[in-house]
């Protein structure tokens, strides 16, 4: 898929789904889910790596976790949903060039067909603009922004009326420079809903309400896989207690059963 084919689905008015994966077995669950995009997503340092911001996880790693994502696609080539892989802390930041180079090696080297950046202060929108005129597709984030948690926090964003027109302002400007589509996260409703009648490319939501165009979601927490989840995404089940408590009874099985005695020679020769 296109990046360009989600805006199509926006004219249709056709809802777009966006999971992650971060492996090829989560990647394959995704994909016979019947995704419209798979979204390699920075959050794999918290729930992959232990990490507890996305800060930490380096460009090696995102292209080692899609390289991975990729090999688990089971349909043709033309049938692949759609990859998105995020650009990690400091390979965009430190300038265009360093951003083109990082964006470059995953799409050159893996299955990614585009990056996600977040934000659109001066210096990221130079980033953006040189990425899409070298013919690098870009998603754009803004909201909460996990890589500015020591600026920001994670608590819900543009609740004020001159935060929300500089985010509408961002939105518009991103969209203006060729953004092809824009995650908008844990922001109000009534804002997201603003921007997805405002803006042409689609608007994509997670914890920002139900009037966007699409939402995305990371995968283990919908599956229940992590210790906590954000309020805006619930387990869909309970994924982590099913596997602990399956692994505890196999466990405690072993633990309490004996092992089985060897038969002596004598004793195989005495059964016939």
């Amino acid at each position: 898929m296109l990046p360009k084919e989600l805006i199509r689905f926006k004219e249709k008015g056709r809802q777009i789904t966006i999971l992650t994966a971060w492996d090829s077995l989560s990647s394959a669950f995704v994909e016979a889910a019947g995704a419209d995009v798979v979204l390699v997503g920075d959050s794999l340092a918290m729930f992959i790596h232990g990490h507890s911001t996305t800060l930490p996880v380096t460009l090696q790693q995102m292209l080692h976790h899609t390289q991975a994502v990729g090999r688990g696609f089971t349909s043709p080539l033309q049938k692949h949903p759609l990859v998105v892989c995020d650009l990690p802390f400091l390979s965009y930041q430190c300038g265009e060039d360093k951003a083109v180079a990082a964006a470059g090696s995953l799409l050159k080297e893996s299955c990614a067909s585009a990056v996600k950046i977040e934000g659109a202060e001066p210096e990221v929108i130079k980033v953006i603009e040189r990425l899409i005129r070298m013919g690098i597709p870009v998603m754009g984030h803004l909201g909460l922004t996990p890589q500015s948690v020591h600026n920001l926090g994670y608590h819900k964003q543009a609740e004020s009326v001159l935060e929300q027109e500089k985010l509408i302002s961002q939105a518009l400007q991103l969209e203006k420079i060729g953004c092809f589509s824009l995650v908008l996260e844990h922001i109000p409703s009534e804002v997201a809903g603003r921007l997805s009648q405002l803006l042409k490319i689609p608007v994509i939501g997670i914890g920002a309400g139900e009037y966007c165009d699409g939402q995305v979601r990371v995968t283990a927490d919908l599956l229940g896989l992590t210790d906590k989840q954000p309020p805006f995404a619930k387990p869909l089940i309970q994924t982590r207690e099913l596997c602990i408590k399956a692994l505890k009874d196999w466990v405690n099985q072993k633990k309490n059963s004996s092992k089985p005695r060897t038969t002596s020679a004598s004793e195989q020769e005495s059964d016939y």
